[in-house]
């Protein structure tokens, strides 16, 4: 356990320009989205005013949730954005792509907290968005940084090394590292679903 405590910390040192990078830009979609979703034109708020509450009222009423449906959209979902971040890795020029995927990552997580607050009020809202997103994501979004730093470290060993072995072990290891967090996402997809979703359902008579 400590051998994988200390390689992990050393690969986050040895890559603490990306990450910064990296962060930076999903900070910068957050606050894009945050500011959007506050000046959003009155039939939007509407709608999405709408949307959350008949959500809310469905929950209130015992509206079952169907935790298979759920698992599987929440599956697929996020395997598909490990599966662009792979691919769009392993090339030279899907590196701006994987900036991109970041950055839009961050703006619907600021939009969506955003929306919420200013439907349900800060104190509902921040119960809601605690139960509902906060689990999840605090695993969810690092594991696609991580995902992000390794393609822009292939992208760098194919720039700057030509060397054909030197790049197969980079992809071979870009890839390696994609399938773990596949696993570790497919653990939080076990959380949002079962886990938040019940979270959810025991404050929603609160909201």
């Amino acid at each position: 356990m400590k051998k994988i405590k200390s390689v992990i910390e050393e690969h986050i040192i040895n890559n603490a320009k990306i990450y910064l990078i990296l962060i930076i830009i999903f900070l910068i979609g957050l606050i894009i989205g945050i500011i959007i979703a506050n000046n959003s034109s009155q039939e939007q708020i509407t709608s999405i005013n709408n949307y959350i509450n008949s959500f809310i009222n469905g929950l209130k009423n015992g509206e079952k949730i169907d935790y298979i449906k759920l698992l599987k959209n929440v599956l697929e979902n996020n395997f598909l954005i490990v599966l662009l971040l792979w691919f769009m890795g392993s090339t030279i020029i899907g590196i701006p792509i994987v900036y991109g995927i970041i950055g839009y990552k961050g703006f619907c997580m600021g939009y969506t907290i955003s929306s919420i607050v200013l439907t349900l009020g800060t104190g509902k809202g921040i119960a809601f968005v605690l139960s509902a997103l906060f689990l999840h994501n605090i695993i969810i979004i690092p594991c696609l940084i991580a995902i992000a730093v390794s393609g822009v470290n292939l992208y760098k060993s194919i720039i700057k090394d030509r060397r054909r072995e030197n790049i197969r072990i980079e992809i071979i290891r870009h890839t390696i590292l994609c399938l773990i967090i596949l696993v570790i996402i497919g653990f939080s997809a076990l959380i949002e679903t079962y886990l938040s979703s019940n979270l959810l359902i025991s404050i929603v008579n609160y909201l």
